[in-house]
């Protein structure tokens, strides 16, 4: 009888039992032949049996890979924990920043560099001063931040696998970071209204209610977005200059894209450093556009200052060229903890919750 019609206790194609062969050779040749078939495992022949791999449970999940059904939820959770905290640790120093741009600050407000502005601050005004218009910012700051990273995580995968298949894209790190930049800015840019005239030199307002309902009454509520167009201006190229050059080191730093502290630390603070020098100029503008500055006021005929151009014309006739980079040392100083910490929390939370959905789908 031949081994290949034995059905599953045979092997198929195997040499037959002819009138020179035992049954009992036959059987022993078969077994052989079984068990030589079963050592093949791993070695990649054809119809080798391959062992099961067992997941380490002790191994952490890959956390840039999440959930499908999660992503979205994770993101903005995580996004939203890291704005607020930055903008909270940083407030003093967005103060200190605030003032520094001011075109023609009053004697009592002029100040050398960050440190003895804050001090200053501190001791004329008061020790709670620069954190002034906190709360508007924490209110805006977490939905805005939520919008921010989930939708710049969707586009960065989305446009990835479009432009380079199974790899990371430089083009599609900074178009995502742009898009992204519409969302945040459009809910954070009232906040920023707000958050700028309350942080001013000699600021009417000590409440949030009182600058909204100020804003609102005397200028319509055009003028919560009357900067918005250059925050863009401002923001597009910052965050693709950001995001490109996080992604950038991140490929250096961590080729692994596993949670690193400090890699993200490191990566976030030389992102937010190349950015902010680089658009510090139209930061300025955006300032004078967000407080009105009442001096500067007086070199603009049409009383309101509206729109980019308006703004750069301004400035220039105000302080010359030299009037679009105040407040640059502030700025930097500003942005290098700024991005750092919101990026190491916006991993730490993004690794964290899916390490946690890892755990409870393991659990069910």
């Amino acid at each position: 009888m031949e081994l290949e019609g034995r059905g599953a206790g045979g092997v198929a194609g195997g040499p037959a039992a002819g009138p020179g062969r035992s049954p009992g050779e036959s059987a022993l040749l078969d077994g052989w032949l079984q068990r030589g078939v079963g050592r093949g495992a791993g070695s990649g022949e054809p119809g080798a049996c391959k062992p099961p791999v067992r997941q380490d449970p002790d191994s952490d999940p890959d956390y840039e890979a999440l959930p499908a059904g999660a992503t979205v939820t994770t993101h903005m959770v995580a996004g939203a924990v890291a704005g607020i905290l930055e903008h909270c640790v940083m407030y003093p120093i967005d103060c200190v920043k605030t003032r520094m741009q001011s075109l023609q600050p009053d004697p009592a407000a002029r100040y050398r560099n960050v440190l003895e502005a804050l001090w200053r601050i501190i001791r004329t005004e008061g020790l709670w001063r620069p954190m002034r218009g906190l709360n508007v910012t924490a209110t805006g700051a977490g939905p805005a931040h939520a919008l921010y990273f989930a939708c710049y995580e969707k586009l960065k995968k989305t446009l990835s696998d479009v432009i380079h298949p199974g790899g990371n894209s430089h083009i599609a790190n900074g178009a995502a970071g742009c898009v992204a930049t519409l969302l945040h800015d459009a809910a954070m840019n009232p906040a920023e209204v707000v958050k700028q005239r309350m942080q001013m030199y000699n600021s009417p307002y000590h409440r949030v209610t009182d600058c909204v309902r100020a804003v609102w009454q005397n200028e319509g509520a055009g003028a919560f977005y009357r900067s918005y167009t250059t925050q863009l201006t401002m923001n597009v190229p910052f965050q693709a200059i950001h995001f490109m050059t996080y992604e950038f080191l991140q490929e250096h730093f961590n080729p692994q894209r596993r949670y690193n502290p400090s890699s993200h630390v490191l990566s976030g603070a030389c992102a937010g450093a190349v950015a902010a020098a680089a658009t510090t100029p139209l930061d300025v503008c955006k300032t004078l556009l967000n407080t009105q500055e009442s001096l500067a006021l007086n070199s603009n005929i049409t009383g309101h200052i509206t729109g980019m151009a308006s703004a750069f014309r301004t400035v220039y006739q105000v302080g010359g060229v030299t009037a679009y980079f105040r407040g640059v040392q502030a700025r930097v100083i500003y942005q290098i903890p700024s991005t750092a910490i919101a990026w190491s929390v916006y991993e730490f939370f993004k690794y964290l919750i899916t390490k946690r959905q890892e755990e409870w789908r393991a659990g069910k």
